[in-house]
């Protein structure tokens, strides 16, 4: 596999891809969610180029192409249809451990491309050790190369709280969602802007065999941002029936730090940190497992929102939030 020592040279590379037909919930838009498909598209076209595609790493070398960070800008709106130019800069030092990528994202219009989007990306290779013998793993690609990922050391997140000693240790000890008074529910949402959700692992969310992945966590954002709206009663279909309004996301992040596995089940926090000029809140995501007695955090994230009103079939713009959606956010 010759083509690994190319990891680290600065050639991009590029490759034309379409958002999926599924991303287009309201109107011709793209959600946040399938922009950063379009990123992980892009990154495992440029790992295929360079001779490293992700099946002949796992089938051969018994190596998991994994991505660990996913940092998203986006600058406008992609559309169904859309034909996007996807740019992928490799990033990696020498010294780097990780294998680090820019991906830039660019609308094709008749007048030319629009930048759309740009990502920052971290990628590790996670040793495999279920499908039997595997070959060895080429020397350069040994840097890059680890048994579990356990990144939580050095990275910027809350302590992890300790369980509360109600909780009964051990799957199925208590009931799913907040059903029979799950202790850790109410120790996890002591902050009053918090919103917690207990959620199982499905089989449809794991890639791997066993491990939830990047598009997991996504969708995981994507959902308890719908669910902590609708508790606080602006829900997406509240506002809009009422006001003709939609969330948009400018930016968003997510950071891997250990492994969640299939049928655990997760607790994510999900807490609004700052409002910005009555026009976007930043919120704060963190998910959590519970694993030989102990709260593990597996990810950390955090997501941007504005809101935009529906001029017509093709356009909106940008709104204030009013005093119904500042009472919301301020819990």
């Amino acid at each position: 596999m010759t083509a690994a020592a190319g990891l680290t040279a600065a050639e991009p590379t590029t490759v034309r891809l379409r958002p999926r037909y599924e991303g287009s919930n309201i109107c011709t838009w793209i959600g946040f969610k399938h922009v950063n498909y379009l990123v992980e598209e892009a990154v495992l076209d440029h790992l295929r180029v360079r001779g490293l595609a992700a099946r002949r790493l796992y089938e051969e070398h018994g190596l998991c192409v994994e991505l660990v960070d996913l940092d998203t800008r986006i600058g406008s709106a992609f559309h169904m249809d859309d034909e996007v130019v996807a740019e992928v800069l490799p990033r990696t030092r020498p010294e780097d451990t990780e294998m680090r990528l820019t991906v830039k994202l660019a609308a094709v219009r008749a007048d030319g491309p629009v930048h759309g989007a740009s990502a920052k990306v971290g990628v590790v290779l996670r040793r495999d050790t279920r499908g039997g013998a595997a070959e060895p793993v080429p020397a350069e690609l040994e840097r890059f190369v680890v048994d579990r990922i356990d990144r939580e050391a050095g990275k910027q997140a809350p302590p992890v709280p300790a369980l509360p000693s109600a909780y009964a240790v051990g799957r199925g000890a208590v009931g799913v969602g907040a059903v029979g008074g799950d202790p850790l529910l109410t120790e996890l949402a002591r902050d009053a802007n918090s919103f917690v959700w207990r959620w199982r692992i499905p089989y449809p969310y794991c890639h791997f065999t066993e491990r939830l992945q990047m598009s997991g966590y996504l969708r995981q954002m994507e959902e308890v941002v719908d669910l902590f709206l609708a508790d606080r009663g602006v829900s997406i279909r509240t506002l809009l029936d009422q006001q003709n309004w939609i969330p948009v996301v400018p930016h968003s992040s997510i950071t891997l730090l250990d492994e969640a596995l299939m049928e655990e089940e997760l607790y994510t926090v999900f807490t609004v940190e700052e409002v910005f000029k009555n026009f976007t809140y930043t919120a704060r995501m963190d998910c959590y497992v519970v694993r030989d007695g102990a709260l593990v955090r597996t990810a950390t994230g955090r997501i941007t929102h504005g809101y935009a009103v529906i001029e017509n079939r093709r356009d909106w713009s940008l709104v204030d939030f009013d005093e119904r959606m500042l009472a919301a956010l301020a819990g």
